[in-house]
């Protein structure tokens, strides 16, 4: 086992850091502020952010085939040009709804962008349940909605054949499968592959290595799980600094570095004076596995 390290790369403050994405085009890492309400890139050559602020909460950012950027933006899939920092409506989901936004979301191998929605926070992982649903937008930009009652819709991946699309509801704590149609988009068959543990608290994002093995950060458990999806296993447990964990990512040039985004919303002056990289942006080394690079939406 190489030794594992852990640096806070971007102490950025984040109120609900997200979505990291690795950019091999920009070599940067991508990410967003959810209720800060920006779209941010982080270099490690100059090792600064810039960041583009949007009009509404902002929950997920994917790659795009033909040059920059698409992102969940309330409850908008939407285009963005970085240079311009022109956001674009592309389509809107849950128009019968008044409280949601989108949450995380990811691009499948054939180029699709999956995201779920939640409803509006009263305070962290605190709402009104089963308002969510899971959308996916398709390279037409036709929108296709999978299923609704979701609590928070979150972390999100397909296996390395895939097959198999992996899914985290988080406030019902489980790690989920979907048998998955890599022609059509299509899931079904949901089946419960990990139930987390009360110490790993609630699972947020997540991401798949060159291994097929799913890595969980756990929002409020200060740390990134792996888990085996066959056997259903903990393999290894990684802590950070920080309590809030939100989701994690493989980049750098050759996938071997995984960056973990954090959250300072609902932590108090004393809990933030103890934990003063909340929000920050982290990089893990020496896990010795190498991750997937991000699909760019067709």
């Amino acid at each position: 086992m190489a030794s594992v390290s852990i640096e806070c790369v971007a102490r950025e403050g984040c109120r609900i850091g997200e979505s990291p994405v690795w950019d091999q085009r920009e070599g940067a890492l991508l990410f967003v502020d959810i209720t800060g309400r920006k779209v941010c890139r982080w270099s490690p050559l100059t090792r600064q952010t810039q960041a583009i602020a949007v009009d509404a909460p902002v929950s997920s950012v994917a790659l795009r085939k033909s040059g920059d950027y698409v992102i969940t933006l309330g409850t908008r899939f939407a285009a963005l040009k970085w240079k311009e920092e022109l956001v674009t409506t592309i389509t809107q989901v849950d128009k019968d709804k008044a409280n949601t936004r989108f949450n995380d979301g990811k691009v499948d191998p054939a180029g699709r962008y999956f995201a779920g929605t939640m409803a509006e926070e009263i305070r962290p992982a605190v709402l009104e349940r089963r308002q969510g649903s899971l959308y996916t937008l398709f390279p037409d930009l036709s929108v296709v909605k999978h299923f609704d009652q979701v609590d928070i819709s979150n972390g999100l991946d397909w296996s390395l054949d895939h097959r198999t699309f992996f899914y985290i509801d988080s406030l019902s704590y489980s790690v989920d499968a979907f048998d998955y149609d890599l022609q059509t988009g299509k899931i079904g068959n949901r089946r419960s592959i990990y139930k987390l543990e009360k110490e790993e608290s609630i699972p947020d994002g997540m991401c798949i290595d060159t291994e097929g093995k799913l890595w969980v950060a756990c929002y409020d458990g200060g740390r990134v799980i792996r888990l085996d999806p066959e056997t259903g296993k903990r393999l290894q447990t990684v802590k950070l600094p920080v309590d809030k964990t939100t989701s994690c990512c493989f980049g750098g040039k050759d996938y071997s570095e995984m960056f973990v985004t954090s959250a300072s919303d609902g932590m108090d002056k004393e809990w933030l004076s103890r934990q003063p990289q909340a929000g920050g942006i982290f990089k893990i080394t020496g896990l010795g596995v190498k991750g997937v690079p991000p699909y760019p939406f067709a």
